[in-house]
């Protein structure tokens, strides 16, 4: 939406469907994981400014896009920015934290790597569980999967870096340009993240930092401290869909994957099409399952 001002598949769906999940959660576990943090997006130029109040009249993006510019202190923003209506962060750490403690303390969690050598798929038994259905969201580890590594999920590596600013932001906000920054615990910021194809190794790249600090450096006029540099894979589509479906030969063996750059968003509002996929026989939306890539042309 930041990039080109434009929407993304099912937006205010995905969005709704979030809020009314963690709500749902919050009663299981006590917090609200949700940070009511809207993301201001610098404009480059004019032309920048003008595209956004046209785009801000098209009917999908009219629900985001805030005609209303503001100016921000501490970063420079010569031509303002523009605020995107609905835009929130999720505390990921405390997000999982609170779930995996909920799940745990009633006997609904083991934390253990998955052994796949150790299922028993005729018997549907691992180690001392007879089991219904396995679920396997694995994000790129998927390769390493014997029964869905041939997937049509391409990684994508991105950096991102905790700096501690010598001028704090004036609020809690994101502010976006080349990429995103916004406040974290201690006194430290996030800064990312990067995205490339090509540099799949598993160490820090230096010209991905480099590109970081440039791009901060851009519109954070102050000195910054880089304290930690963190990569991951995210695992990509081509049609930028999920893939979600069953194993041709294991019906009970389902995959979960190909999420992406919107984990958040799209996790949540798929796996309740999974769900209903598994336990209510549903059928899954062609544009996310597994069997649209039995059609070569599909991608």
């Amino acid at each position: 939406m930041l990039k080109k001002f434009t929407t993304f598949w099912k937006a205010q769906e995905q969005i709704d469907f979030l809020k009314k999940s963690l709500k749902e959660i919050e009663t299981y576990t006590g917090e609200n994981y949700l940070i009511d943090s809207p993301i201001h997006r610098i404009f480059h130029d004019e032309n920048e400014q003008k595209l956004w109040v046209k785009k801000a009249e098209n009917t999908e993006l009219k629900n985001f896009l805030d005609k209303k510019f503001d100016h921000l202190n501490v970063v420079k923003n010569d031509f303002l920015t523009g605020k995107v209506n609905q835009s929130a962060r999720l505390n990921v750490k405390g997000f999982f934290n609170g779930v995996m403690s909920f799940l745990e303390g009633n006997g609904h969690l083991i934390k253990e790597k998955l052994n796949y050598s150790e299922i028993n798929i005729s018997d549907s038994i691992y180690k001392d569980f007879h089991f219904k259905n396995i679920l396997f969201c694995e994000g790129m580890g998927v390769k390493e999967n014997p029964y869905f590594s041939d997937i049509a999920v391409i990684p994508n590596k991105g950096h991102h870096i905790r700096v501690k600013l010598s001028e704090l932001l004036p609020q809690d906000i994101t502010i976006k340009k080349k990429h995103f920054l916004f406040p974290l615990e201690s006194e430290l910021h996030f800064y990312g993240g990067t995205y490339d194809r090509e540099q799949l190794h598993h160490d820090i790249d230096d010209s991905a930092v480099e590109q970081l600090q440039r791009g901060l450096s851009e519109f954070y006029p102050h000195n910054f401290e880089i304290k930690e540099v963190h990569f991951g894979f995210r695992p990509t589509v081509k049609d930028r869909r999920p893939i979600i479906g069953h194993h041709p030969e294991y019906k009970n063996f389902f995959v979960f994957n190909g999420l992406g750059a919107r984990g958040i968003l799209n996790g949540c509002y798929f796996s309740k099409a999974l769900f209903d996929y598994i336990e209510n026989d549903l059928p899954l939306p062609e544009e996310i399952s597994l069997e649209r890539f039995n059609n070569k042309d599909a991608v």
